[in-house]
């Protein structure tokens, strides 16, 4: 394994509001107000990237803007946000993403402007597949590892037959009454009890506790890039009875107006092992009863051991460093 240290970079966007440099105070008068900041998704990304590289032994230093502009040379990983690219003058060359926009519109011509720039790293395959008419094989999926530690299978009695995750973000009205209503119709009719987590608006320890008591989860989002909550569900070694749509990505400021791709998947990182998918409420009650005669049998955490632990994706992400080393050399 190369002992070469990684410059990684991450920040937020912080621009100043009103007047110059008022964005330090209000950083200040934010903590001060609400604490800590918590991490987002993007900001988990670069933590879990560390943490991999931390476990497979590779050394790295962490928004060292002082070390990088004195060595031109050397490789900068800007995980995210974008302006970290935009609002800097970079001599290096720079492997982007995974955390920077979410489609090639947003800076077209990339490659063209900053041409230091040598991969663009989107969270999975199908959205690297929409960003290549574009970036062609320089977009390359990347997926952030899941703390295996940290999501654990727990062994004792379960209460809750299913426990259903809501990430439906767009139409809630109409998928209310046409998905999740019917879904918990058929759930009482066969005397199933379930609970519910609203994407958004729980910690780690809360869905964790939920999990525990959980035989099973029912995912419901209209797509995902990479899906983190659901493998760290999987990696607990809870099976998932998914609704996989397909179709196309729903984003509403993009689409149909912007961009119009298809498909895309729920669960973008999936085995039969994982559990079963369905693509229609016309098909849940047939999935549910197949997925309740084999329960049992899904292997749902040794799918995330093989594939999506911290270390294979930090080993990843390695071996796109060291290809973009050579390119350059």
């Amino acid at each position: 394994m190369s002992s070469k240290a990684l410059n990684i970079f991450y920040e937020e966007p912080d621009p100043d509001r009103w007047i110059k440099f008022d964005r330090y105070p209000r950083r200040w008068i934010r903590r001060m107000v609400r604490g800590k900041q918590r991490p987002g998704g993007v900001m988990m990304v670069a933590l879990e990237l560390m943490k991999g590289l931390d476990k497979i032994n590779v050394p790295y230093r962490f928004n060292d803007f002082a070390y990088i502009k004195k060595h031109p040379e050397e490789i900068a990983c800007i995980i995210g946000k974008p302006q970290l690219l935009f609002e800097r003058k970079w001599e290096n060359p720079v492997i982007f993403g995974a955390g920077v926009y979410s489609h090639p519109i947003e800076c077209p011509d990339l490659f063209e402007k900053y041409p230091n720039v040598k991969r663009f790293l989107v969270p999975g395959d199908w959205m690297a597949e929409m960003c290549r008419p574009w970036y062609g094989s320089k977009a390359i999926a990347w997926p952030v590892g899941i703390d295996t530690e940290k999501w654990t299978p727990y062994a004792g009695q379960k209460s809750t037959d299913f426990l259903i995750y809501d990430k439906i973000r767009w139409q809630r009205d109409t998928f209310g009454k046409t998905l999740i209503d019917p879904i918990l119709k058929i759930l009482d009719q066969h005397k199933l009890n379930y609970t519910f987590v609203r994407y958004g608006s729980y910690t780690h320890s809360e869905l964790q506790e939920k999990i525990a008591d959980s035989k099973a989860v029912i995912f419901l989002c209209e797509h995902e890039t990479q899906g983190l909550a659901y493998q760290q569900i999987l990696a607990t070694d809870t099976p998932i009875l998914a609704w996989d749509r397909g179709g196309f990505w729903q984003d509403p400021y993009y689409y149909p107006e912007k961009v119009k791709y298809a498909p895309v998947s729920s669960v973008p990182y999936w085995h039969e092992s994982c559990g079963l998918k369905f693509k229609e409420i016309s098909e849940f009650e047939k999935q549910l009863d197949t997925f309740l005669s084999m329960r049992d049998k899904f292997k749902p955490r040794q799918f995330i051991l093989n594939n999506l632990t911290l270390e294979r994706s930090a080993e990843r992400y390695l071996q796109i460093f060291n290809g973009v080393e050579k390119e350059i050399a």
